[in-house]
């Protein structure tokens, strides 16, 4: 998955696979885990960012590069 549009759209079909038991609870939620530790990197990653104050360009988050431009 290349951002959290495409992380948001494959939960949801993890969760729908595990209301119609196509995919087994374990496996659902080692994945959710998998997927909090994602955003919770990109979480730290903007709060590195605001901290230096500059705004970050997260390709994840749905910014182009991961330059970065700083703010006023």
């Amino acid at each position: 998955m290349k951002n959290v549009e495409e992380l948001r759209t494959q939960l949801s079909e993890v969760f729908t696979g595990l209301q119609n038991g196509t995919i087994k609870h374990k496996d659902a939620s080692e994945l959710a885990n998998l997927a909090g530790k994602m955003i919770n990197s990109a979480k730290v990653q903007v709060e590195y960012y605001a901290l230096r104050k500059e705004a970050p360009l997260i390709p994840f988050l749905g910014g182009a590069t991961r330059k970065t431009t700083k703010r006023g």
